[in-house]
């Protein structure tokens, strides 16, 4: 870790302190009236860090949590909660990180060294697609355009606020949730959908 990625990484509890404190109106929506979508997004495929095709086809009967990540930005630590909440739960879940350079230069990183990075520092051992982009325009990542076109997921307009924010699909491939980057992975709500204990 470089001495930024540190101090960013000793100053993630309060970061997210302050925002359980004043959350942001838009930090949790959920598919309430649970909409299905008008496109399957198990039409959509990744490509891992290591070049590999994955189909997410390949995970219908599991929860997938889908989220964009960057290796220096104050949310970082997220990559280890993320790693907590995979190994609890891979029996039923999947998550994928989306490493992108949307947000302030924040994932300078080609995608051998966020590779690197993520295991050294995170044991991080959830897929990984290649460095992308994940808010709207021309470029952007098929499976985020499906993640945040109403028209395609059959309610959600939000594209990412910042690093770090997680998109939660049922084991159906129904949209469930929009979670913030100032709602910890690890948060009751996301472990409640996950284990079938909350309704949405």
């Amino acid at each position: 870790m470089t001495l930024r990625q540190i101090l960013l990484k000793a100053t993630y509890p309060f970061i997210m302190l302050r925002n359980k404190l004043w959350p942001h109106d838009r930090s949790i929506q959920l598919n309430s009236k649970h909409k299905p979508p008008a496109v399957s997004v198990y039409d959509r495929s990744i490509v891992s860090l290591n070049g590999e095709k994955i189909d997410l086809s390949g995970f219908k009967g599991k929860k997938l949590l889908l989220v964009n990540t960057a290796s220096n930005c104050g949310f970082t630590a997220q990559y280890g909660e993320l790693e907590t909440l995979y190994r609890q739960n891979r029996d039923k879940l999947v998550v994928i990180g989306f490493p992108a350079n949307d947000f302030k230069q924040q994932e300078p990183l080609d995608n051998a060294h966020i590779a690197e990075f993520c295991a050294i520092n995170f044991g991080v051992s959830f897929p990984l697609a290649q460095k992308t982009q994940v808010i709207k325009g021309a470029g952007q990542d098929p499976v985020f355009s499906w993640l945040t076109h109403a028209d395609q997921n059959g309610w959600c307009n939000q594209q990412p606020l910042w690093n770090f924010c997680k998109y939660l699909i049922d084991e159906n491939g129904e949209l469930v949730g929009f979670f913030a980057h100032t709602v910890s992975p690890l948060h009751p709500k996301i472990t409640a959908l996950i284990s079938g204990n909350a309704p949405h």
